[in-house]
């Protein structure tokens, strides 16, 4: 047993991201009996429908899972309740000030891990009493740190500077990625966009296909004004890109991003105007399949890889 494997019981250090419009009870349930730790995203979930996961989740495994919530959520406060009515074990918590939640849910036995994109509030997290940090690279998808640092440089950035365990996400889907996060200092890894190309996934299936036919250089990080986020160049992103030349205001963007632009495009899968969140990863990923085959092929590349270097004395 690591750090994180300790801290959350579970059987590897391996953590499905908590996704909007991805991450719902079925990949959840799926990821936590094949020995990793799946987590329910509850961002894009009414008070009434993460209820409804967190019943189903409990009753389709018996292993830790958790969910994970923004701390932007506008019904924080509900989602909260329910986490701690339900004895969910632990809460990921993101995009906000770790302080505001992370003693309430420890009060009732939950444990608390922050997602950062720095230094910086890698530190503020720890001060705040979480039980692990997650240090997200700019490879992520989705919504990402301002910072544009690499997870490659983050890792052993905030290894050298907080004592509780530390998770690597960004750019992360085969078993070679996890070692390498690993030897940079993570106590583990956490997974998004290999997870959203799995058999559980509730996005769309175009949107899966989507990400299967991505290549290197098909994503992008834009919208920085309003909340940096990561996704596959779309008729949406050209828009975006086409206001751009034009010295848009905050207000300008706003108009053209509109409402319920994410689930129009992974969950309904619009793929034209859409916002088809992803990261870098995707141009690795070939394939959609079982939750616990990408797990259990993880594990088995990361011992493969491990092996090798061990192996390796031919300086």
């Amino acid at each position: 047993m690591n750090r994180i494997t300790s801290l959350f019981k579970i059987k590897y250090p391996l953590i499905q991201g908590g996704m909007i419009w991805n991450s719902g009870w079925r990949l959840a349930s799926a990821v936590s009996d094949a020995g990793g730790l799946g987590i329910i995203g509850a961002a894009s979930m009414y008070p009434d429908v993460l209820v409804e996961h967190v019943e189903k989740c409990k009753k389709a495994t018996d292993k830790p899972f958790g969910v994970n919530i923004p701390m932007l959520y506008p019904n924080i406060e509900e989602h909260m309740k329910t986490v701690v009515d339900y004895k969910v074990p632990i809460v990921f918590t993101s995009a906000g000030n770790p302080k505001l939640w992370t003693k309430e849910l420890k009060k009732h036995g939950i444990k608390v891990v922050h997602v950062v994109s720095s230094v910086k509030f890698a530190l503020k997290a720890q001060e705040a009493g979480v039980d692990a940090v997650v240090a997200e690279g700019f490879e992520a998808g989705g919504h990402n740190g301002r910072e544009e640092t690499t997870t490659f440089t983050l890792i052993p950035m905030v290894k050298d500077k907080i004592n509780v365990p530390l998770i690597a996400a960004g750019g992360i889907a085969t078993g070679r990625g996890m070692l390498a996060a690993m030897t940079l200092g993570a106590d583990g890894v956490q997974v998004g966009s290999r997870f959203a190309a799995s058999d559980e996934s509730s996005a769309h299936q175009l949107f899966k296909q989507a990400i299967i036919d991505t290549q290197e250089g098909d994503t992008v990080l834009t919208l920085k004004e309003l909340a940096p986020v990561r996704l596959i160049k779309n008729k949406f992103y050209e828009e975006v890109a086409a206001l751009y030349t034009t010295a848009p205001t905050k207000q300008q963007l706003v108009q053209l991003l509109g409402r319920a632009r994410a689930k129009k495009g992974m969950f309904e899968g619009d793929l034209e105007q859409g916002e088809l969140e992803i990261g870098q990863i995707s141009g690795l990923i070939n394939d959609i399949k079982p939750a616990a085959t990408i797990v259990s092929d993880m594990i088995a590349e990361y011992t493969e890889a491990k092996n090798a270097l061990l192996n390796f004395d031919n300086w």
